[in-house]
């Protein structure tokens, strides 16, 4: 198995940790409530842990500090978001022989293997034969020119067609690597999506691809069907949204009880992204600034949709907070930023409030 890259990173830091606190597996583990075995597996890249709690009992006990545990969730949240993409595929051995094309002898017929057959050609040809070889020469090579979808990795043809609608591009999901994934990127950008446009299909592009479907009244699919290749030349759907500076103020505007871990904990669970996303391995998804759940969602009678919306989002997880003053839903990143310097102290509140039945 190869792990991905994203997935590698996290088992570096992990490993990182495990050496800087001089203690092995089982010891770690007896301190965190985790196996041994199963940290070795973290460590070596093998698998993610379903929940981030347990990555954060490891890292505390190997002594990390708050910067270190929310690099460190940034971290599990991509490999986590890897979890389900196809394995990459080993290239193969730089030092492998192609084998060589031999001509077979002239009285026998070559099998059929695949490879471009050679075929004898007499020294001297008549001036006749010379001219219908060459006519039938430039009817090849137009052909191979014009023919459609004949474009390398799926581009567009010489005719002008859209890169998208290529027999290549049926379907752009996770894991691929080519011109169709660039074409989706740069459609993205184009609708103000921010997103590298490098041709790889990452966590990152799922992202913004999920939040394009939302935005546009489709279904998250996860991947780039052909509704979202319509919506996407469409270029109806603008994904401009609030920038970090202003998500902050709001938070603190919002959270006047406790401005400072409120947007700590934002930026630990969204990086103050308004449209971003972050998939569960049940299948759910978490939505915007404060990355409520389906689940958060449907209690506060939400939509994906209206969690893009950033003063919502903000306003109803304001409302989870309310429950029992604290950030009890979220409890990974409030574990990480115990310690962050620029949390302003808590209000107590007079009473505790009553458990509903």
């Amino acid at each position: 198995m190869v792990a991905s890259p994203h997935t590698e990173k996290f088992a570096a830091r992990l490993r990182m940790l495990k050496d800087r606190s001089g203690r092995g597996y089982d010891r770690l583990g007896k301190d965190a409530g985790v196996s041994g075995s199963s940290l070795h597996r973290y460590c070596s890249g093998l698998s993610v842990p379903v929940d981030y709690r347990v990555v954060h009992a490891f890292a505390k006990v190997c002594g990390a500090d708050a910067e270190e545990l929310r690099e460190l969730h940034r971290l599990w949240a991509l490999a986590d978001t890897d979890r389900d993409a196809p394995a990459p595929v080993a290239a193969a051995p730089e030092d492998a022989a192609a084998p060589e094309d031999v001509t077979p002898p002239e009285d026998v017929t070559p099998p059929e293997t695949g490879r471009t057959r050679r075929f004898r050609v007499p020294d001297k040809l008549s001036p006749r034969a010379a001219v219908l070889a060459a006519a039938v020469v430039v009817v090849l090579v137009a052909g191979f020119v014009w023919l459609p979808g004949s474009a390398p990795d799926g581009a567009a043809s010489a005719s002008g067609d859209r890169v998208l609608d290529s027999p290549a591009c049926k379907t752009v999901s996770m894991g691929q690597h080519d011109a169709c994934v660039r074409e989706v990127q740069t459609l993205l950008a184009r609708a103000k999506g921010k997103l590298a446009v490098d041709g790889d299909f990452g966590p990152e592009t799922l992202r913004r691809v999920t939040a394009f479907q939302v935005l546009a009244g489709l279904p998250a699919t996860n991947v780039v069907d052909d509704a979202t290749k319509k919506a996407l030349y469409a270029q109806r759907v603008s994904m401009t949204t609030w920038p970090p500076a202003r998500v902050a103020k709001r938070i603190r505007e919002v959270f006047t009880e406790d401005p400072g871990t409120a947007v700590a904990v934002a930026r630990c669970a969204s990086f103050l992204d308004p449209l971003y996303v972050l998939p569960n391995t049940n299948g759910s998804r978490n939505w915007g600034v404060f990355q409520i759940s389906d689940a958060r969602l449907r209690d506060l009678d939400g939509t994906p949709l209206r969690a893009f919306d950033p003063d919502w989002n903000i306003r109803a997880a304001h409302r989870l907070w309310s429950v029992r003053h604290d950030f009890h839903d979220w409890p990974s990143c409030e574990a990480a930023l115990k310690s962050t310097p620029s949390s302003t102290p808590k209000s107590t509140p007079k009473s505790t409030p009553k458990s509903t039945p």
